[in-house]
């Protein structure tokens, strides 16, 4: 896997092993950050981090932060190892080993805001988790805060009460836009 644009673009970083995570491809990275438009300043939250590949690509380009978390364990190490051989500290991105539902709670709580998530569950759960996601998501979104949804497209991540703002399918992958 590679970063594909801005200050860290070309360098290589790794996947979590095994089959559990499904990095998101060069491809649609390249085309979700074109239509996501400069991300200067930018705080951001990755649930379901998976290899931190969205949060590595807004931070080379541009984001002042990013929060990813990831449940699993051995994902959640690579993702640390993948800053560290970056040379990303954690006055720019710091990972949580929480579920994501909790860590919106405790982001909640915190009084944390973002401007930029990234919801990339594991596709067989997409569908269940919406409405619960982004009942959740609500209280943490900055103003003109933005909700990127990546999902299978024939079991797509519904987000009740968020507006979909862009829609593409790339093979059997659907990206969602989505604000508040």
């Amino acid at each position: 896997m590679r970063i594909v644009a801005g200050r860290l673009g070309g360098r290589r970083f790794q996947a979590p092993p095994g089959t559990d995570t499904r990095p998101t491809s060069d491809r649609v990275r390249e085309a979700l950050f074109s239509a996501l438009g400069p991300l200067d300043g930018e705080v951001v939250l990755d649930l379901f981090a998976g290899s931190g590949g969205l949060s590595l690509e807004a931070l080379s380009r541009g984001a002042q932060h990013a929060v990813l978390v990831e449940r699993d364990a051995r994902a959640a190490a690579v993702i640390q190892a993948n800053l560290e051989s970056l040379g990303l500290g954690a006055d720019e991105a710091r990972v949580r080993r929480r579920d994501a539902l909790k860590a919106l709670r405790d982001a909640r709580e915190a009084g944390e805001t973002y401007d930029l998530v990234f919801l990339d569950p594991p596709y067989r759960l997409a569908a269940g988790l919406g409405p619960e996601l982004a009942q959740a998501l609500l209280p943490v979104l900055a103003p003109g805060a933005r909700v990127v949804g990546e999902s299978d497209r024939r079991t797509p991540l519904d987000l009740p009460g968020l507006g979909t703002t862009f829609e593409r399918r790339y093979g059997d992958t659907l990206l969602r836009i989505h604000t508040p």
